[in-house]
């Protein structure tokens, strides 16, 4: 997939407001594979919603979300299936994590599907983020801050052409979150992949094509 287009798209919930002041919504907005894009925004203005229309999780919306000119409004299961195994990574702001689960099953969950990093690649992007000790320790007994390190891997853990993160550094110091932006850079290289990132106050500081305010 090499673009993404919102065509006057505008969550349904802001229809009945006179005026909507976005640089995204209710506009003509092209997200091009290989660049990095940041959606600044304040609370309520529908950051997280933007997100579950692009992942598919969620269709009440006004207006047209385009994947290479067709309309996702009209993909099926299958295709969905596909998008998301192969072209489409998220990391929520909720992080989606199983919390009765270790850190290495969570991560090890998705990567088993895809075989996408190895198990040295995996434990050395632990050892990076910190949490190499962490490992063993059920997801519910670590920090915030240590679980969006490993919603990171775990989002880092198939091939995309994009992939999303909404508000990924909240809970991170700068150090932290500059290690994050390292491994996020390094696995989007490789791919040539488009990286769109929203923020509500902390950003992952990355090369940013342009911002958008949402």
């Amino acid at each position: 997939m090499n673009n993404i287009t919102l065509r006057q798209t505008l969550p349904e919930v802001f229809a009945g407001r006179n005026e909507v002041h976005s640089e995204v919504w209710h506009q003509t907005v092209e997200w091009c594979k290989g660049e990095i894009y940041l959606v600044e925004a304040q609370s309520g203005t529908g950051k997280s919603s933007l997100c579950s229309y692009i992942y598919g999780y969620r269709n009440d919306y006004q207006g047209i979300i385009d994947f290479d000119g067709e309309n996702i409004r009209h993909n099926t299961v299958k295709q969905w299936v596909e998008l998301r195994r192969h072209s489409l990574s998220m990391m929520f702001q909720e992080l989606r994590l199983f919390t009765e689960l270790t850190v290495w099953e969570n991560i090890q969950l998705k990567n088993q599907l895809t075989h996408h990093l190895s198990k040295k690649q995996v434990e050395e992007y632990l050892e990076q983020l910190g949490i190499a000790e962490k490992r063993n320790i059920l997801v519910a007994h670590i920090s915030f801050g240590q679980q969006q390190r490993v919603a990171l891997l775990r989002a880092l853990c198939q091939p995309f052409d994009y992939i999303f993160l909404d508000e990924p550094v909240s809970h991170l110091d700068k150090k932290n979150a500059e290690i994050m932006a390292e491994i996020l850079m390094a696995e989007v290289k490789k791919q040539g992949a488009g990286v769109i990132v929203t923020s509500i106050g902390s950003r992952l500081d990355l090369p940013y094509t342009k911002t958008f305010r949402l």
